[in-house]
């Protein structure tokens, strides 16, 4: 009987080794997975390179773009973005502000923002443009495209320009979501506001 004993239990170790290991194949899989998931599907994070969406979004800060936001939602007029661009040797991605909607039209006139006809009362503080580049001329978007402007108009590149133009939804990788480097969300970002308080507070003195 003693020996019956032993048996059971050896076969029982084995059995509870076996779960444990499948257990652990089953637990690495699926961090894989999802690791693999938020990757391609989910999230990714992407440094700021130039000064185009200053002073919203400076150069070396580090966002974290939700990809899936738009499977979900649909892109709105301010939204911030990240998108794919084509360059001379290789793609790159960049920071957008979400201005014109599909079937809009769009014109830029003294410096001004126009939708279908009317101005746009714009969210923040943004400069008058000194260039209206290709949206001098009224521009009717497609039903996949959008008219994006950076936030340093008077600096930047956007839709304005010919090498970018307007954008066509698959080229949207995602929202930025995350200022990582002060976890704060961008969508809730003023900075124009603080800067123009701390123009003031150096006026003042």
């Amino acid at each position: 009987m003693k020996y019956d004993f032993d048996l059971e239990n050896k076969k029982e170790a084995r059995k509870q080794l076996t779960i444990k290991i499948l257990i652990t194949v089953a637990e690495v899989i699926l961090v894989i997975f999802a690791a693999y998931a938020i990757t391609h599907f989910g999230m990714e994070t992407y440094t700021v390179s130039g000064q185009d969406m200053n002073p919203t979004l400076k150069e070396g800060d580090k966002i974290l773009i939700n990809k899936m936001s738009y499977r979900i939602h649909s892109i709105k007029r301010n939204d911030v973005v990240v998108v794919e661009q084509s360059g001379a040797e290789h793609n790159y991605y960049s920071a957008e502000r979400v201005i014109g909607l599909p079937g809009e039209k769009i014109q830029i006139k003294e410096g001004s923002v126009y939708v279908n006809g009317e101005m746009l009362k714009e969210k923040y503080d943004f400069p008058l443009m000194e260039n209206g580049g290709l949206a001098l001329e009224e521009i009717i978007l497609d039903e996949d495209e959008y008219f994006v402007l950076c936030d340093n108009r008077n600096s930047g590149e956007d839709s304005r320009n010919a090498n970018i133009g307007n954008i066509v939804k698959e080229n949207i990788v995602g929202k930025a979501w995350i200022r990582m480097n002060t976890i704060e969300l961008i969508s809730h970002l003023d900075e124009f506001s603080k800067e123009k308080e701390t123009s003031s507070e150096k006026t003042d003195k």
